[in-house]
């Protein structure tokens, strides 16, 4: 039962410690959408999306005024969208994005995810259409988002899709080049993509999932930093235990929220995902929470190790919370989207080669980073490819999501806006992987695929 000390606990949660739902998202499977006709499929997907999804935001809204829990963000994932272009004749990738962008207009979400394909195996009908007109789509779109899964632990590392990805990576930063390059902040590459993932911009609705689908992805970065701050010195035995119950009653809000929200919307209850996502707002940082256990600055020797603890405590509060935990569920480090963590790359304490070895240990990858202008594709697909490795040796979920800051050098900055947040640009080694890339063909899955 509750008593007046949680209740109070919670409204400080909220008031102080910027505790939230970071987002409802509604996923719609747009399977039977397919069409061989492109005008008629795409049709056919905005009255689906607009039929399911127009009470979303209203519902979010009306949750948020009677609980009186903020929810950030109300989205939309749809089905990875290269699967129903496969069926058309003509396969007009950007008009498909273009009607995405209409539907999430109509609905009034934020953003709308699953302009994706899935190769980690190899190409599909469909799937080169769609990643080959990326750049543009998501240049002529606001509230889009798309994602590309190149590995698996099961299937190895497509190699001939990571040096793809390394050219529309940066063919997507040089159209919206006059916007901060805001394109391939809106693009991730995975391996190991999770088909329940609420959180932007690597959503998509799994063809393993029901037709329609409620998920919800909760956060309190503050809510953690600030309990540790008030237990103390104490070993880290005891810091895990404190971040195991807090991640609990953080758990157990977006368990409300979401329930609610499906029965509200009458749609299925699907996941919450646990992950500790940050924003750039002063005491809502991952790092900071690092640096609470006791790192003078986030990047240094600890850092990994400090990160370890987090997650994992973080998991182990939450599944007792919820019977249906999926996601991403762990901490984020989106470097622009985390005041700690850009005032640590700023002073250079944190590197690329930090990140790296930090994301074997957390929920996602290099997420939000700015590197310089003049970076060649190969590279960027070299960077896709040690994240991807990761991935798939460790059985978890990887992915890159970086931003050549076109005309601009190590040390300047970008601005995003939003939760977005801004950024240096951080340096890379200038040593050249062309060869290696160039070669294609695929990285064999390792040894653990092999469990059947």
């Amino acid at each position: 039962m509750l008593n007046a000390r949680d209740i109070l606990e919670t409204i400080t949660m909220i008031q102080d410690e910027h505790l939230d739902v970071r987002t409802i998202t509604m996923g719609i499977s747009l399977l039977d959408c397919c069409h061989s006709d492109i005008d008629v499929m795409c049709g056919k997907v905005y009255d689906k999306i607009t039929r399911y999804a127009k009470d979303l935001v209203r519902t979010g809204e009306q949750i948020e005024k009677e609980l009186g829990i903020p929810i950030i963000n109300k989205r939309i994932s749809v089905t990875p969208a290269a699967m129903i272009l496969a069926s058309c004749d003509n396969k007009d990738a950007v008009k498909l994005a273009k009607t995405l962008e209409k539907a999430a207009v109509a609905c009034g979400v934020n953003f709308l995810g699953g302009f994706s394909a899935l190769v980690q195996k190899g190409f599909g009908p469909g799937d080169r259409e769609l990643i080959e007109a990326i750049p543009e789509a998501l240049s002529v779109t606001d509230h889009i988002c798309s994602s590309v899964n190149i590995g698996s632990t099961k299937t190895g590392i497509n190699m001939d899709a990571v040096g793809l990805m390394g050219k529309v990576v940066r063919k997507s930063a040089e159209l919206t080049a006059d916007r901060d390059c805001i394109g391939p902040a809106k693009l991730v590459v995975f391996c190991n993509a999770p088909e329940d993932n609420p959180f932007m911009a690597g959503a998509f609705h799994g063809a393993g999932e029901p037709d329609c689908v409620i998920n919800v992805g909760v956060s309190g970065p503050g809510v953690v930093r600030a309990a540790l701050a008030k237990a103390g010195d104490c070993d880290l035995t005891a810091v895990a235990d404190l971040i195991k119950k807090t991640a609990f009653k953080i758990t157990r809000m977006g368990q409300l929220v979401a329930t609610e929200a499906s029965r509200r919307l009458g749609v299925p209850f699907g996941i919450v995902d646990l992950s500790l996502a940050p924003t750039p707002a002063i005491g809502d940082s991952v790092a900071h929470i690092l640096e609470e256990m006791g790192l003078e600055c986030c990047g240094c020797h600890g850092t990994t190790a400090a990160l370890a603890l987090l997650n994992d405590a973080v998991k182990k509060g939450g599944v007792m919370a919820s019977s249906h935990v999926g996601g991403l569920s762990g901490a984020f480090i989106p470097v622009t989207e985390d005041a700690g963590m850009i005032d640590a790359a700023r002073c250079g304490c944190l590197t690329l080669n930090k990140l790296e070895a930090m994301t074997a240990v957390c929920s996602v990858g290099l997420d939000m980073i700015n590197i310089p202008g003049d970076t060649p594709a190969e590279v960027i697909s070299a960077i896709i490819a040690d994240e991807a490795a990761i991935g798939m040796v460790n059985s978890k979920t990887t992915a890159v999501r970086v931003i050549p800051a076109i005309g601009k050098q190590v040390g300047e900055e970008l601005s995003f806006g939003g939760l977005l947040g801004s950024g240096p640009v951080m340096p890379l080694s200038t040593y050249s992987p062309a060869k290696f890339i160039s070669r294609g063909g695929r990285i064999p899955a390792p040894m653990q695929s092999l469990k059947n």
